[in-house]
């Protein structure tokens, strides 16, 4: 039998995968020799942790605790899916719904979802893979279903503009309150909350401007009270104080797990956990009971199985300190190129 050389596409997609998988390897190495809590962080998940199953949800690049299905988790993929968001199962990991979103364009570049005061799942098609530059975004908005299953729904799409233009990022958060939108700029050193209008319209573009300052985050969510602000990046999360419509002071640190490309995090639906997800096949969401707050200039109460010295040692200079500082720079490089390779793949 005579065979067909490969085409460009198909050497393009093998290349890619090659690549990535070299350079998550090579992260990660580097992360552990650095960080040395990192890698026993990803090996102690608490009772709630669980793995998605499903091999459709390769890129979990969000997540958002339902309210009315008791342990199930609103998910989605990043960019090269279609306008589906999943709903998983904490207590085996399946998908239990897909929802796919009609009356919206072709979503480009999906980093979040957020359930708001009101019922509706918001997603946050906001992502920037050319660095910045797209002059608008989305927002994607339609009620939680209150029966699980597949199913189509109509979404309401707002279209998003920032008054001190473009900017990628991949946070995106509902007051549960308020019902106030907020995005968080991804940017490694001057990176930005965004305030969103008192109301979305869908009629013309809602201008975001910037209220705060905040770290190179990945993924954000607000406790179900809405006291408390989390905030992770690729190194650390930190919960903040939520007062006056702002984040208040430097935070408290969370005993965050190491995940290769650490992507998304919520609040568990009473408030007790905070419920780490990233990227890639499989990819395991990882429950990390909620510290103690710490008082006013104090430091945050040790997570279970830290060591006794974690509340009180000295976090180094910086939002992620000086380790992870210096691998920042790294790693934007490492996930940039596999940013990059994807797109080379796809054209």
């Amino acid at each position: 039998m005579r065979l067909s050389p490969p085409s460009a596409a198909a050497l393009a997609r093998a290349a890619t995968t090659t690549a990535t998988t070299a350079l998550t390897a090579a992260a990660a190495v580097v992360v552990v020799a650095v960080l040395p809590g990192a890698a026993s962080a990803a090996q102690s998940p608490g009772a709630s942790s669980f793995t998605i199953s499903d091999p459709r949800i390769k890129e979990s690049s969000g997540l958002a605790a339902s309210r009315i299905h008791p342990g199930v988790y609103w998910t989605h993929n990043d960019s090269e899916d279609g306008p589906y968001v999943y709903a998983v199962d904490s207590a085996t990991g399946n998908t239990v719904a897909r929802v796919t979103l009609s009356g919206i364009g072709r979503p480009r570049d999906v980093e979040a979802i957020s359930l708001g005061p009101d019922g509706q799942l918001y997603v946050g098609d906001i992502g920037d893979n050319r660095g910045g530059t797209w002059d608008h975004v989305w927002i994607y908005r339609f009620q939680e279903p209150r029966q699980l299953g597949d199913v189509t729904v109509k979404a309401t799409q707002f279209t998003v503009r920032y008054e001190d233009g473009p900017r990628d990022a991949e946070s995106l958060m509902v007051h549960p309150v308020t019902g106030r939108v907020y995005i968080a700029s991804k940017h490694e050193s001057r990176g930005g909350l965004y305030e969103g209008p008192a109301e979305l319209s869908a009629g013309g573009a809602n201008v975001f401007r910037r209220v705060a300052d905040v770290p190179w985050v990945t993924d954000g969510a607000f406790s179900p009270d809405g006291n408390r602000l989390a905030l992770r990046g690729y190194f650390t999360a930190r919960t903040y104080p939520w007062k006056d419509g702002r984040p208040q002071g430097e935070g408290e640190r969370v005993d965050a797990p190491w995940q290769g490309q650490a992507e998304s995090v919520t609040y568990t639906a009473d408030g007790g956990t905070l419920m780490f997800g990233s990227e890639g096949a499989s990819s395991r969401v990882v429950a990390v009971p909620v510290a103690a707050a710490a008082t006013p200039g104090g430091s945050a109460s040790p997570q279970p199985g830290s060591p006794p010295e974690a509340a009180t040692a000295p976090e180094p200079t910086g939002s992620f300190g000086k380790g992870a500082l210096v691998l920042a720079g790294g790693l934007a490089l490492v996930f940039g190129a596999k940013r990059l390779f994807r797109r080379r793949a796809r054209d």
